[in-house]
C-alpha cells in the first residue's frame, strides 16, 4: 500500500499578500508545492489530497489536475468553519477555520492509509521525502501509535523579514518526541539572539534547537483522536473567535497521554519556506541553484 501525502494549502497568506500556495517561483511558473509533489511521486507516494477552501478550489483543480492526472492520484477537500464533529457549537461570528490540526482532520473520509503531511509554501527537500515515505510504507506493519516528524534545525529556518511560529521540540536520547509546543513570532534579533515574546517577557532559544515545520508522518488513527480532542476544544474555546486547534497541539497531548510514539527524523535536506513577499527573491534563487545542481529538471513536468 502506498502512502499518501496530505498538502496543508487553505492559508489566506495574509503576512504574503496573496494567496502564495499559487504564486510562481520556478523558471516556468512552477509553485513551491510542484517541487513537493515531484519529490513526494519518486519516493513513492500513491495519492495526494489537497486541503483548500471553497472560494480559490477551482482556481487550485484547474492549476493541478491536469499536470498530475497519471501520475498520482489526487483529491481535493476543503476547510471550513463549519466542518466540526457532530454536535459541536460554536461562536458564529467566528470568521476562519480552526487550524492546522483541523485542516488535517477534514480529510477524514478520504484517507484510509499511512499518510504524511506537509505545508503548501515550505520546500522540504529530496531526502525528507523518501525518508518519511520509508517510514509511512514500514507502519504498515507497525502499530496505529507510531507516528514520526521530520526535525529541522532552528537556525535554517528562520526568515529575515519578519517572525515565524515553529514548532519546538523536546527529544529524548532515542529519538522519541518527548514535547512540542507551538512558538509564536519567533525572531532573530539584531544581536542573533533567537527569541519569541512569551507573556509580558521573552523567551530564548538555541539554533540548533529541533523544530517541526509540520512534515508529519501519522496513522489513520489520526482521524478518531483528533475528533476526540477537537470535540474537547471546542468545548473549551469554541466561543472564542480567534483560538486555533494546532498539530503540536493535539500530537503533544496525546503524547503526555501516553498513546502516542513519535519518532523525530533527522534530515539533512535543506528548508526553505515563504511567509513575506521579501522571501521570494531568495526562494527563486535557491530553485534556480537546485535546477543547476541537476536535483530537478528545467521543465518539471515535461
Amino acid at each position: 500500500m502506498k502512502p499518501t501525502l496530505l498538502v496543508l494549502a487553505a492559508g489566506m497568506g495574509s503576512r504574503y499578500g496573496k494567496l502564495k500556495q499559487m504564486d510562481a517561483f520556478g523558471p516556468n511558473g512552477e509553485t513551491i508545492i510542484d517541487y513537493s509533489l515531484y519529490d513526494a511521486i519518486n519516493a513513492g507516494f500513491g495519492k495526494v489530497v489537497f486541503i483548500i477552501r471553497e472560494f480559490f478550489k477551482e482556481e487550485f483543480v484547474n492549476y493541478f489536475q491536469h499536470k498530475l492526472d497519471g501520475r498520482i492520484e489526487v483529491e481535493f477537500v476543503t476547510q471550513e468553519l463549519y466542518k466540526v464533529p457532530e454536535g459541536s457549537t460554536y461562536n458564529q461570528e467566528r470568521e476562519k477555520p480552526w487550524g492546522t490540526a483541523h485542516a488535517i482532520w477534514v480529510a477524514k473520509d478520504v484517507i484510509h492509509e499511512p499518510f504524511g503531511v506537509i505545508n503548501a509554501d515550505d520546500y522540504y527537500g529530496v531526502d525528507s521525502f523518501y525518508q518519511l515515505a520509508g517510514f509511512l510504507k514500514d507502519s504498515v506493519q507497525n502499530s496505529n501509535k507510531d507516528y514520526s516528524v521530520i526535525g529541522y534545525y532552528l537556525r535554517n529556518t528562520l526568515s529575515e523579514h519578519g517572525t515565524v511560529n515553529r514548532g519546538v521540540c523536546t527529544v529524548d536520547p532515542d529519538n522519541n518526541l518527548v514535547d512540542i509546543r507551538e512558538c509564536v513570532k519567533i525572531k532573530r534579533d539584531e544581536d542573533c539572539i533567537i527569541k519569541y515574546p512569551d507573556n509580558d517577557d521573552f523567551k530564548f532559544l538555541s539554533e540548533n534547537t529541533l523544530v517541526s515545520m509540520n512534515m508529519w508522518g501519522f496513522m489513520p488513527s489520526y482521524f478518531d483522536y483528533c475528533t476526540d480532542s477537537f470535540t474537547h476544544f471546542l468545548q473549551e474555546n469554541g466561543e472564542k473567535l480567534t483560538s486555533e486547534f494546532y498539530i503540536p497541539t493535539l500530537i503533544d497531548e496525546l503524547i503526555k497521554n501516553n498513546v502516542l510514539n513519535v519518532k523525530v527524523i533527522d534530515t539533512e535536506s535543506d528548508w526553505f519556506g515563504v511567509t513575506y513577499q521579501e522571501d521570494k527573491p531568495f526562494v527563486m534563487e535557491k530553485i534556480r541553484d537546485l535546477i543547476t545542481k541537476g536535483v530537478y529538471p528545467e521543465k518539471l513536468w515535461t
